[in-house]
């Protein structure tokens, strides 16, 4: 099996944070999103992983130079082939995915880079391919599908009138990917655009119209990271899930004077900790000092200095410098607020 990892968006809504790190690059809980994404679904599919291709933006939209040798070693982790692919231009989500068309070929899933989940992988030996869904509040900013008798019976890209309420979240598997490369091409050859870009629900849709079947697949926990307030709340969530599984997320060499830490925390490796309070729900990255200070429900990135604060539902990048008293803010990487 091949995974796909479609992840060359700009990430606008979480700037400034995504002005010098690719949103799937963003440290969730001391890991990369793209990285815990592909170890999820490495785990739940109780199948060989053959090849993970990533398909990313040009580094002119912000791709450090170092992304693709940074992919190869997670999928070499993995036991994996790592590839790598560039979308020069975001011309919509069946665009990008053609970019790996090498490697659409056998049992593949397509997994987009901004979200995290905990999912029934359990595939259904009957069905050409399945779609991970989750009834959300709001559908219009989502591609929906509708069902009869357990079948996707349509595919329909943000809709503006209610169709159904059960959003795609991101993540796709397909029995043969050989024909999801054909339809994306179609699509391409004849120009068929949606909203202004080649989107993979209208290759969806000709695939279902063609007689292949697809499902939905089942999905206990939908972590986004679209914008900030969200992706504070997926590191909590995904610290809370890691420690039910037991997992300790601080390193041993962490400096405490007068400190304490209210777990479930990351911490990672050479931080200190002066006359300071962090947690719950605080993931912090190596190599920051934090001093007089309290931190809870956060998400800090590493070589970080923060002294005599007060966060709550804080995200700051990294090498960031903070003092100050407010309780919620959004610092992007070498801001400084002094």
């Amino acid at each position: 099996m091949k995974i796909i990892v479609p992840m060359a968006g700009i990430g606008s809504r979480l700037r400034p944070h995504t002005l010098t790190t690719p949103k799937p690059l963003t440290l969730i809980a001391g890991k990369p999103i793209v990285q815990r994404l592909v170890e999820d679904i490495t785990q739940v599919v109780n199948q060989k992983i053959d090849e993970i291709a990533f398909i990313i933006g040009p580094v002119a939209k912000g791709f450090p130079g170092d992304t693709e040798e940074r992919l190869l070693k997670i999928a070499k982790d993995l036991n994996a082939k790592g590839s790598v692919y560039v979308q020069e231009q975001a011309l919509g989500t069946a665009h990008a995915i053609n970019c790996a068309k090498d490697a659409l070929d056998g049992p593949c899933v397509v997994a987009f880079a901004d979200t995290l989940f905990k999912a029934d992988f359990t595939l259904d030996s009957n069905s050409d391919g399945a779609i991970w869904v989750k009834q959300v509040e709001d559908p219009r900013a989502f591609g929906v599908v509708k069902l009869q008798d357990g079948i996707i019976t349509d595919f329909v890209e943000k809709p503006e009138e209610f169709v159904s309420d059960l959003a795609i979240i991101g993540i796709y598997y397909f029995k043969e990917g050989s024909i999801l490369k054909d339809e994306i091409q179609y699509l391409l050859d004849n120009d068929i655009k949606d909203k202004g870009e080649y989107q993979l629900t209208n290759a969806l849709e000709n695939m279902k119209q063609k007689g292949l079947k697809f499902v939905p697949g089942t999905v206990s926990e939908w972590m986004d990271c679209g914008n900030k307030n969200v992706t504070v709340e997926t590191n909590s969530k995904v610290l809370e899930l890691l420690e039910k599984d037991g997992k300790n997320l601080t390193s041993s060499d962490v400096k405490l004077e007068n400190s304490t830490i209210i777990q479930p925390c990351y911490i990672g490796a050479n931080v200190v900790l002066k006359n300071t309070t962090v947690g719950p729900f605080v993931s912090l990255g190596e190599n920051s000092v934090i001093e007089n200070s309290t931190i809870k429900n956060s998400l800090i990135q590493s070589n970080v200095q923060i002294c005599d604060a007060n966060l709550d539902n804080a995200m700051i990048g990294h090498h960031a410098k903070y003092n100050g008293k407010f309780t919620s803010v959004s610092i992007g990487d070498y801001s400084e607020m002094i």
